[in-house]
Parts: structure tokens; C-alpha cells; sequence
């Protein structure tokens, strides 16, 4: 699967209201390139149903940004759907994320994010109850520091990270290449 990186918020939110009310089209804003936006290639499909296809800017493979859900992993009903989450991850230009909901003893965080670049955010199924909090990471060296501190008892956590395609957002990039 492929994510995407597309222009005009004005015409997605048109199509979007062309759509009928139990589809849901989710685009994330990048956060760092005004006027661009990231989806999944299903959502894109779902939008160019209604109207000329949407350009894609940059395309890239769904596997270049793994997801870490770990052993403590609750309320999976409400998580988010893959490409959602991965859209959003590529929207704050990390490479990867981890879920980081609850701590080591299992306690539930609190986080208040201050922006919407905060590396830290919530995200859930739309209609799902639980909001799960999630970590990106805009670099492998990034993501090794938070795997040691909060998994570091965890084999599965230190493989994951070691196994991360990318090293940061600028490898990504030229990894995906952009149209």
C-alpha cells in the first residue's frame, strides 16, 4: 500500500461532502509544508471517485514507516486504521511510531500536547472509544533513546528499532523520491 502526498485541502474537503456519510476519507495536513496533505491510498481513491485524481506529490511504500504497538497493547478495537496512523506519522515528517499510551507499570498517561508538532499525539478509530497516544519519531537515533527508556526490558521494542528502514526524514524522502 502507498501513502500520498496531495494538494488542496479545498478540494479535498468539496469531495469529501460528496461522499456518502458512512465513508470516511482522513487526510492529514503536513505539518511542515502548508498546503499539502497525507492519505492512504484507499482514501485517495475514495476522493478521485468523485472527481479527476488527485495529484500525488510523493508516494511512499506503507512499510517504510513501521508501527510499534508493543505487549501492553489495549483497547485495540478503537485503534486506528494502519494507514491513518502511518498518513499522520508522515504529516509531522517522522519516519516511524510507537504506541506509548500506557507506561511500564501499565498506568495510562496523561499527555497534553502543547502543538501540532509535538512528537507525542492521540489518535483513535473514528467512533472508537479509547483515545490512544502515540510517539513518532523523525529519526532512528530518536527512536532508540525512547525504546531503551520506556521498553528497554523489551527484545521485541530494541529489534523493532534496530530494524527501521530509515534513518531520518531526509533518507525517507529520497528513499520515496518525489513526483
Amino acid at each position: 500500500m502507498r501513502l500520498l502526498m496531495v494538494a488542496d485541502g479545498d478540494e479535498i474537503a468539496r469531495r469529501r461532502s460528496l461522499l456518502p456519510k458512512d465513508q470516511t476519507v482522513e487526510a492529514w495536513p503536513d505539518l511542515y509544508l502548508p498546503g499539502l496533505y497525507w492519505l492512504g491510498e484507499e482514501a485517495k481513491a475514495a476522493l478521485d471517485g468523485v472527481g479527476e485524481a488527485l495529484t500525488a506529490h510523493m508516494s511512499v511504500d506503507d512499510t517504510l514507516v513501521p508501527i510499534f504497538y508493543g505487549r501492553r497493547l489495549t483497547d485495540v478495537d478503537s485503534l486506528p486504521r494502519e494507514a491513518s496512523l502511518k498518513a499522520r506519522v508522515l504529516s509531522g515528517h517522522g519516519i516511524a511510531a510507537a504506541w506509548a499510551t500506557v507506561d511500564r507499570e501499565g498506568r495510562r498517561h496523561d499527555h497534553q500536547p502543547q502543538r501540532p508538532t509535538d512528537p507525542l499525539f492521540y489518535l483513535r478509530r473514528i467512533g472508537g472509544g479509547a483515545a490512544h497516544l502515540w510517539r513518532l519519531f523523525a529519526s532512528r537515533d530518536e527512536a532508540r533513546a525512547f525504546m531503551a527508556e520506556h521498553h528497554g526490558d523489551d527484545d521485541e521494542g530494541l529489534a523493532w528499532v534496530a530494524a527501521l528502514p530509515r534513518d531520518d526524514w531526509d533518507d525517507l524522502v529520497r528513499q520515496a523520491g518525489a513526483r
